[in-house]
């Protein structure tokens, strides 16, 4: 077995999970693990509801307008050249 190298500024903590699934020493995780946290559910009220709703709608909107005008764009660029 190879030795660890001990490192003067080692402080033990983990960069990245090197437990990848599909590579040889992959460990599965169990379910009821101390690390996992319980998250709980935000509620929020009508207003905050509609809010969010509004902004989504928004961003889709735009995304939306965003492709059409570039749609509308090539077509007239395509019919002024042919």
């Amino acid at each position: 077995m190879k030795k660890r190298r001990e490192y003067e500024d080692d402080d033990g903590r983990q960069i990245a999970d090197m437990n990848v699934e599909g590579m040889p020493w992959y460990v599965r995780k169990s379910s009821t693990s101390s690390d996992s946290k319980d998250i709980e559910p935000v509620e929020l009220t009508r207003e905050e509801r509609l809010s969010l709703y509004g902004g989504v709608l928004k961003a889709v909107l735009l995304v939306a307008a965003a492709f059409i005008g570039v749609y509308f764009l090539v077509v007239l660029l395509l019919t002024k050249i042919w």
